[in-house]
């Protein structure tokens, strides 16, 4: 264990938090965990994952301006359900993304995990771009990456990952709790001025 991992954990761990409660310092402190994760995982040999917290690098830009601007003047991003046309983008997309990131590893690199590193990969870029633009099932997204995380990590001897990766699979629960709440109370609204 080095301090990249534990210095990540910890960074990690607050981030997904503040995800939960719409805070917007989640993005420049994920950034930080972003770019610490990606040494700790080329390391390792998980270079989908290494590549990915690059990405998520980017992403984490995206979405501190989405999440500052994206409601229009002076309104917050609200929270809200993924459409069915997004679904089946997210679907197709995700199938496609996976199968290319697997035949990649698998020819460009020693990955000993290439389909697993390739879906948790993906996985969480959609996870991702759907916290981005405040999609509730995105917290589904993030659910499923982090259960295929942890025996991923483990297998690796990554044992302070995996452990995040498991407390971050609690978070998720959390944050979409929250941001149900958060949409319920929305929708209340919603319906009280449409009655108006």
């Amino acid at each position: 264990m080095d301090w990249t991992e534990v210095v990540g954990f910890v960074a990690g761990a607050l981030c997904v938090w503040l995800i939960g409660r719409q805070h917007v310092a989640n993005w420049p402190l994920g950034m930080a965990a972003n770019l610490l994760f990606a040494v700790l995982f080329s390391r390792a040999g998980l270079y989908a994952d290494a590549g990915l917290q690059l990405v998520f690098t980017a992403l984490a830009a995206y979405g501190w301006w989405a999440w500052t601007h994206g409601g229009g003047p002076g309104l917050r991003l609200p929270v809200r359900r993924t459409r069915r046309s997004e679904w089946l983008l997210l679907g197709a997309a995700g199938a496609v993304g996976t199968a290319a990131v697997t035949v990649l590893l698998q020819r460009a690199t020693d990955s000993t995990v290439p389909f697993w590193d390739a879906s948790t990969a993906v996985l969480s870029l959609l996870a991702t771009y759907g916290q981005c633009r405040k999609l509730v099932e995105s917290w589904w997204l993030w659910l499923a990456a982090d259960v295929v995380h942890v025996p991923v990590y483990v297998s690796k001897g990554l044992w302070l990952t995996a452990l995040l990766y498991a407390v971050l699979a609690v978070l998720c629960v959390v944050g979409l709790r929250e941001w149900r709440r958060d949409l319920r109370g929305r929708e209340r609204m919603l319906r009280t001025e449409a009655r108006r």
